[in-house]
């Protein structure tokens, strides 16, 4: 595996490896990385010739500064990881690589709201700064392939947006979500959960099933309430919970209406806040 730091370098290598007809898969990371990440890896070999994965901690979708700090920088670790899928490339630029002080990073898109709800909601400026790095590491990279994954299902539908919106030459490719045993959805932050409220945490998965499989025989308000219900306990408090259009985010509050349902739920777990989703219907 290659390991670039900086723009020059790495544009050079792909360069020549696209000259030769090779086509580029690019999975970006904050690093700290786990089987889900791996996925994505495996994904992009399916359909690319030169995998790029990257590990930047990215500091403008951070919008609180302790939560940055605490993220786990994992680096040794994670190189090890890549080189057992067979990652050909790892990009780790450092801030000033990414944002260099004489270029202006920053894109007026019109998302439509699809950043306004549901995390947006609660991490005002989080999904501007997610979408300024990823077309910025897109413009750096300039892949065939962008491989991202399903658990952050708002990030991956307003990235897809953004593709649209600027006509950008990538396809987007959506990975499913990797589970622990129990059906909690593999992160980063699972390792700071204490190990007792890690024994719980699968109530996230327990309640997204419930509602899927009464996704027939129920309302989605009623479907909601059962869910906030199931996910307020001891140590869990849920910050939402809801039922959305799959394309707009918006609620859906008739199922025979809408024709691609998802369920999303942000709860604090202790002091981590976890996020899942399922696919209800598509």
């Amino acid at each position: 595996m290659f390991i670039f730091k900086t723009i020059k370098d790495l544009r050079e290598y792909l360069d020549d490896q696209k000259r030769k007809g090779k086509m580029v898969g690019f999975s970006p990371t904050l690093g700290a990385l786990h089987e889900g990440h791996l996925s994505l890896i495996r994904k992009s070999a399916e359909r690319a010739d030169i995998n790029v994965a990257s590990i930047f901690v990215n500091p403008t979708q951070f919008n609180d500064p302790e939560d940055l700090k605490k993220y786990p920088r994992t680096i040794e670790d994670d190189i090890v990881k890549l080189c057992s899928v067979d990652c050909d490339v790892l990009f780790m630029p450092e801030a000033t690589e990414v944002y260099p002080p004489d270029l202006d990073t920053s894109m007026e898109i019109n998302f439509e709201g699809l950043e306004k709800v549901l995390e947006g909601a609660f991490r005002p400026g989080h999904f501007e700064g997610v979408a300024e790095v990823v077309k910025r590491l897109l413009d750096i990279v300039q892949p065939h392939f962008l491989i991202m994954g399903q658990k952050d299902f708002q990030q991956f539908t307003i990235i897809g947006h953004m593709i649209r919106k600027l006509d950008l030459p990538v396809e987007l490719i959506v990975c499913p979500t990797m589970r622990e045993e129990d059906g909690l959805a593999m992160s980063s932050r699972n390792r700071r959960l204490t190990p007792e409220i890690r024994k719980r945490a699968n109530v996230l998965w327990k309640t997204l099933l419930y509602v899927k499989e009464n996704t027939a025989n129920a309302d989605p308000k009623n479907l909601q309430e059962k869910a906030l219900e199931m996910l307020t306990m001891p140590d869990f408090k849920p910050e939402y919970f809801r039922i959305v259009d799959g394309y707009t985010l918006q609620p859906v509050t008739n199922f025979s209406e809408c024709d691609y349902a998802v369920a999303v739920t942000a709860v604090w777990a202790g002091d981590i806040r976890l996020i899942d989703n399922e696919i209800l219907y598509q």
